[in-house]
């Protein structure tokens, strides 16, 4: 790219959209003709501790930042450029390279939630006396703000509501192209990516057997979508599959990298109309989208309430009187709850960093509705544990499951055990992450406290040694919490 005197720098401030493609401040920079510093800050910030005294990025998360940073500073330096990286505040780090190069803008993409925009607000506290501008472009999400049929301040409580009005008024971006080379880096040293330990995190366990190795990156994030869609056609049969558990290919698997924007929603909708073109067009392609949707609806929902989706009373207001019972608390962390759906699910979390769609809402109800311990904690927990964290789409969810977000349907919780029937009907989940359970038939694997002494001698499996009794009794506990909070809407 030719360079002439006047060509201004721009510092492209990367945070949660890890990628080259579909990456607006990036195509705007270039379009410029400027010189462009692309820079990301490792904020101390994101590895302290939570208020219930968890590690705020957990090992599994962190691994996969590092893989996801790794492999952008390797794009770029396969296009002409480097990652400037820097361990630090970026409303520190920003003012500092301004005074080592000078600085004509920053551009960066904008979050909406309070920790994130502070930092926003800190950074233009520093840069405006130094007369450098800063322009925050939305990046996130399928639909832009601008293109919604109402205002952010307007989004309907309902997500059904919403949805309906938005594809009816439908208007989806094509995605920016990926650019095809970038101008030099100025002088300046590009900086190590920290190792985990240098974080003072200890790396997460080996990957486990029989489920999806996550890798970080845009690389792994498009080699996933070509894989889900193109080479194992999966997309066709998404609707039918995506409450599975077990396995590599039963839902797309997206979301790690949608929560480090390694992989644009935008992109995803193209593909998903490609494939539409190219292969079927079915419920199965328009539910991908919808599961797009609901991502947005999250975002736009922190978005107009602010803060209100970390309080304890939620979007609803309801000061519901939660337990704090840190003994009740770690047996659901551990996995020792007495109900394997619950359990499996809970150790899948603690050896891989995720789970399922289907075994979050049940862990969630459990420990919303059967222990009645508050939500916060299971919600802060996630943030800690989960490699696709994403601060609106976790506290959003935690919210609605409580019963204390918008779109929630009153008390309504899920039968753990019949939901171990109806979606893994011969125990396969449970038993690849209870091999205690291993060899219990599929009538007896999701309910063990039903086995006679006899059985137990026959299966090998003792309750209360082996495999833990049933915690509560479930529909006691049920009934219990229910009257506390039909007497707080009533």
């Amino acid at each position: 790219m030719a360079q002439n005197s006047k060509t201004s720098r721009i510092l492209v401030w990367y945070r949660n959209d890890l990628r080259s493609h579909d990456h607006e401040p990036l195509h705007r920079a270039l379009q410029e003709n400027a010189q462009i510093i692309p820079l990301y800050c490792i904020d101390p910030r994101h590895f302290q501790t939570t208020s219930f005294g968890f590690p705020k990025t957990g090992a599994f998360r962190a691994q996969f930042l590092r893989e996801s940073l790794i492999n952008l500073r390797e794009t770029l330096q396969s296009l002409g450029s480097d990652l400037i990286i820097r361990l630090g505040k970026p409303e520190d780090i920003i003012p500092q390279i301004a005074q080592e190069i000078k600085l004509d803008k920053v551009y960066y993409s904008r979050e909406i939630t309070w920790e994130e925009t502070q930092v926003e607000q800190a950074l233009i506290h520093h840069l405006t006396p130094l007369g450098i501008p800063l322009k925050g472009f939305w990046t996130s999400t399928l639909i832009h703000p601008d293109h919604l049929p109402f205002n952010l301040s307007q989004i309907p409580e309902l997500f059904t509501k919403f949805r309906q009005i938005v594809e009816r008024n439908w208007h989806i971006l094509p995605p920016f192209p990926p650019p095809q080379s970038l101008p030099p880096l100025p002088p300046l040293n590009p900086g190590e990516i920290p190792t985990l330990p240098a974080l003072n995190i200890e790396p997460p366990p080996p990957k486990s057997q029989g489920v999806l190795a996550f890798q970080g990156g845009e690389k792994a994030a498009l080699e996933r979508l070509n894989h889900y869609f193109w080479q194992q056609d999966a997309l066709k049969v998404y609707k039918l599959t995506r409450n599975g558990m077990l396995g590599a290919d039963y839902s797309s698997k997206f979301s790690p990298w949608f929560a480090l924007g390694c992989l644009s929603p935008r992109f995803i909708y193209a593909e998903v109309k490609r494939y539409e073109a190219e292969r079927v067009k079915n419920d199965s392609t328009y539910w991908l989208i919808f599961e797009l949707l609901w991502r947005d609806y999250f975002r736009f929902i922190a978005a107009k309430h602010g803060n209100k989706i970390f309080w304890r009373s939620g979007l609803q207001g309801l000061e519901i009187p939660w337990l704090e019972d840190g003994d009740l608390f770690e047996k659901w962390c551990k996995g020792e709850t007495g109900y394997p759906l619950v359990d499996a699910n809970m150790q899948e979390l603690l050896k891989t960093g995720f789970m399922s769609n289907r075994g979050r809402q049940n862990v969630a109800s459990f420990l919303t509705k059967n222990l009645g311990i508050n939500w916060q904690m299971g919600a802060e927990w996630f943030e800690s544990m989960l490699i696709d964290y994403d601060v609106c789409s976790n506290w959003g969810n935690w919210n609605y499951t409580a019963g204390v977000g918008n779109d929630a349907r009153g008390f309504r919780y899920f039968n753990i055990a019949k939901q171990g029937k109806d979606y893994d009907p011969q125990g396969d989940y449970v038993k690849h992450w209870l091999p205690a359970l291993a060899n219990l038939p599929p009538h007896l694997v999701h309910e063990p406290w039903k086995m006679t002494q006899l059985e137990q001698q026959l299966y090998g499996v003792r309750l209360g040694e082996d495999y833990p009794k049933p915690m509560v009794d479930f529909m006691a506990s049920i009934k219990q919490q229910q009257k506390v909070y039909l007497g707080l809407v009533e």
